[in-house]
């Protein structure tokens, strides 16, 4: 591939998008520095359920999930995987190949369920249905978002002896609470979407839906948007995200001064408690290097390989065979692919050179009555919008088929020229520009040190040219930095916008005083 520090790739057949991800704006020295995470947890607490209230919401789905605590955010972690993110096959292309999270992470460290309905409804909900859900007609409904505080200081306390309406009510406003602060967590802040409201109508028909399969799908799209070099915040499940590290990759995980919390379900649970252990003080550049560096040593492939799966747990294990369906992912109008075919080695199965991503509509158009997987349903699906839908109502039928053993150099030859290598650049391009600068003093030194008389006129002329040479590079290297930097200001405003004097003017000036 080109020169030895060319980060890739060399066949840009599958990342085509490469110009646009914030790998390309790193390697030129554009650090964008960490995300803004967006997932509104810290609240969940003051929530007061009763026994009544619990037992609904886990006909909703949501019974594991509703347990797990607010769990500290690493942002520079997570900051760091969106860097080795590509939308273009929904992976982290790291040195050892290509990883994911899959429904499999989803089910076992969140607890939701994977099977099932699409999560798709009515998207612009009528006024009376606020009415009818929750009792109460919201004070600044502004683009059908609700704003999670109104939703908490109304709902959060359900008196014990309430009339079975008004305890439903309330426990609709917590499932929407709970989903917007959590997996369906947006970058607009202290808000949730009302169109979710309506499919918690009724809880034993909402416990039919795939929330985790849809969960996947807005962490996707999420990630898939934060990886892109304009960005500078994301949302969506980010526990999820930093568990999925913790638990595959042995990069930033915490540490512990007593036992892990093993044992409990959903997985997520195991880092609950670390407040007691040390916490990594890594920035995003440790990160980024140790990710650049990851060895096969460092890969868990089989993490849940020892999970006891208890009685109740029977569904749940019965649905991770979905682990390895090639489906759509199908969250309201947002269609991921999930191709688990990329990262078999996440199922104890050997990896192939994958098939061609064929590019696919991100955004299904459908009925704003919204679907029920039904046989009509099936024969009104037309056009390729649909085609999408269809794959999800198919999906047991898209499981991956166990692969002979192959040679998995082959897969590893084909990785290395379509993949982006590394991200953070073996040397930074300040420490690059200081060691010119360096050398360039040193030549002037060299040649001030020689007098007229012990050199003659023609060497003195050689010297001289050698020294303007040297000047002339070195302005094209400062002209070139410039010109990356008006580039990429002009995509996009930062916080931590340069002035139009840098560290690298500055050195250039003082070599030529």
């Amino acid at each position: 591939m080109g020169s030895s520090g060319d980060p890739g790739p060399v066949d840009k057949s599958v990342l085509y998008d490469q110009e646009n991800h914030i790998s390309s704006a790193i390697w030129e020295g554009q650090e964008r520095n960490v995300l803004r995470c967006h997932e509104h947890t810290s609240m969940l607490e003051q929530w007061r359920l009763t026994p009544k209230q619990i037992e609904l919401v886990e006909k909703a789905g949501f019974g594991y999930f509703r347990m797990i605590p607010t769990i500290s955010l690493d942002n520079a972690l997570i900051s760091a995987l969106v860097e080795r993110w590509r939308k273009e096959t929904n992976t982290f292309h790291l040195p050892v190949g290509e990883m994911t999270i899959t429904l499999e992470d989803v089910a076992l460290i969140l607890g939701l369920p994977i099977d099932g309905k699409p999560v798709m409804g009515v998207t612009r909900p009528p006024g009376k249905m606020y009415e009818n859900l929750l009792g109460k007609v919201p004070e600044d409904l502004t683009g059908g978002m609700l704003k999670l505080t109104w939703l908490k200081e109304r709902f959060s306390k359900c008196p014990e002896d309430a009339p079975i309406e008004e305890i439903e009510r309330h426990t609709r406003a917590y499932l929407l609470y709970l989903v917007g602060c959590t997996i369906f967590s947006t970058t607009t802040g202290n808000k949730v979407s009302a169109m979710y409201l309506p499919l918690f109508k009724n809880f034993d028909e909402a416990g039919k839906f795939a929330w985790g399969a849809a969960a996947l799908a807005f962490l996707y799209r999420a990630l898939g948007n934060a990886s892109l070099k304009s960005q500078s915040t994301i949302s969506g499940s980010l526990t999820l995200l930093q568990c999925w590290s913790y638990y595959r990759l042995n990069v930033g995980n915490p540490k512990f001064n007593q036992e892990p919390n093993d044992g409990f379900f959903p997985l997520a649970l195991r880092w609950k408690g670390r407040a007691t252990g040390p916490r990594s003080n890594s920035n995003i550049v440790t990160y980024r290097k140790a990710l650049d560096s990851l060895q096969p040593s460092n890969v868990k492939w089989l993490p849940y390989k020892d999970l006891n799966y208890s009685p109740e747990l029977e569904d749940i294990k019965e649905s991770l065979i979905l682990r390895a369906s090639e489906t759509v992912l199908i969250c309201f109008d947002k269609a991921e692919r999930h191709l688990p075919d990329r990262c078999l080695r996440q199922f104890g199965m050997f990896q192939p050179i994958p098939k061609d991503v064929q590019r696919w509509e991100r955004k299904i158009r459908f009925s704003d009555q919204g679907l029920d997987e039904t046989k009509e349903t099936i024969l009104q699906l037309k056009g390729k919008n649909q085609a999408e839908l269809k794959e999800w109502i198919d999906r047991r039928r898209r499981i991956i088929p166990y692969e002979k053993i192959v040679d998995e150099s082959m897969y590893m030859e084909w990785y290395d020229r379509i993949t982006r290598k590394f991200v953070g650049r073996p040397e930074s391009l300040e420490s690059e520009f200081q060691r010119i600068v360096t050398a360039m003093r040193e030549i002037a030194d060299i040649a001030d040190s020689l007098s007229n008389d012990e050199i003659g006129f023609r060497d003195r002329q050689s010297l001289d040219e050698i020294k303007n040479t040297a000047l002339s590079s070195l302005m094209d290297v400062v002209e070139d930095s410039k010109r990356s930097r008006r580039k990429i200001a002009t995509k996009r405003k930062r916080e931590d916008d340069p002035s139009p004097t840098t560290g690298k003017d500055v050195a250039l000036d003082v070599w030529m005083y």
